[in-house]
């Protein structure tokens, strides 16, 4: 099963934790980064793992973005939180796929001191927030099982590079940043992972929200981050396959299960081949 929405949730506050109960969320990302001040984030650490230690969520769907893997914090980001036994970690500022391989190497060996089961521990990338990323992205195929998917960001990006803004004055993202949305979209693919789109940050323009999960989902992403609670209703409805597609895929798929050894059919006077046999099945798993 894809998952759809991505909640981050401040580590430091055990207010914001708590609330996670009342959220139907696909997965909660207890944020040790950037919403974390530095003087705050040995609490979130701690914070962090208890609430891992006692949550009554499933463990696949606790998730901790830890700081970035050549940055001073991230040694004790991993020791804080892999004994509590996360779902998977959120790796920030990727700057290739031997970022992601590290990590990996480092959750093999974590995994085996604290008795937790081998690769269970997952890992979704940030790859667009730094320029040096952009041209790596064809690598993520060799990167494992542990990868669960790719997602992208802008605003590190845009700082690095100096933009002035990322979208337009009609909010639509500005070229460069189209670009990146769009390389990270087949980076997914190519590796053979969803693609996760990157946050809306305005909290009450739940009407744009709404059109962006849209056109996310018509473009081909699986899901989409969220930094609110109020998110994650609209994020979870638009990707979801209305029952007029859920009914379409099932047709397909019983067409095809059918007539084994077929490539082409025809559906209500449509022709139909095994890119919508793929696409039915996509659909369905949603």
């Amino acid at each position: 099963m894809t998952t759809i929405s991505w909640l981050f949730v401040p580590a430091d506050s055990e207010k914001k934790l708590d609330k996670t109960r009342f959220v139907d969320a696909g997965a909660f990302i207890l944020d040790l980064e950037d919403s974390v001040a530095l003087s705050a984030k040995p609490i979130a650490r701690q914070l962090a793992a208890a609430f891992l230690e006692k949550s009554a969520l499933a463990r696949e769907k606790l998730w901790v973005r830890t700081n970035p893997v050549d940055g001073p914090y991230f040694d004790d980001d991993l020791a804080a939180v892999v004994p509590a036994a996360p779902g998977g970690i959120v790796l920030p500022k990727v700057r290739s796929p031997r970022d992601v391989t590290e990590l990996a190497a480092r959750l093999d060996v974590l995994e085996r001191e604290h008795g937790l089961e081998p690769e269970s521990i997952r890992i979704l990338p940030i790859v667009t927030e730094t320029p040096e990323a952009l041209f790596t992205l064809g690598g993520f195929a060799s990167c494992g099982p542990r990868l669960a998917g790719l997602t992208w960001g802008a605003e590190d990006l845009g700082s690095a590079i100096g933009a002035t803004a990322t979208r337009d004055i009609n909010d639509d993202w500005t070229p460069p940043f189209r670009l990146v949305r769009n390389l990270c979209l087949f980076a997914a693919h190519a590796a053979g992972v969803p693609a996760i789109d990157t946050v809306f940050v305005k909290l009450s323009d739940f009407a744009e929200l709404d059109d962006e999960c849209d056109e996310a989902r018509r473009d081909g992403f699986s899901g989409k981050l969220a930094i609110h609670p109020a998110q994650v209703e609209i994020i979870n409805r638009a990707f979801l396959p209305s029952d007029e597609e859920l009914d379409r895929a099932r047709r397909i798929v019983e067409l095809f299960d059918a007539n084994p050894g077929a490539a082409v059919l025809e559906l209500e006077g449509a022709m139909v081949d095994l890119p919508h046999l793929r696409q039915a099945r996509r659909i369905l798993d949603r």
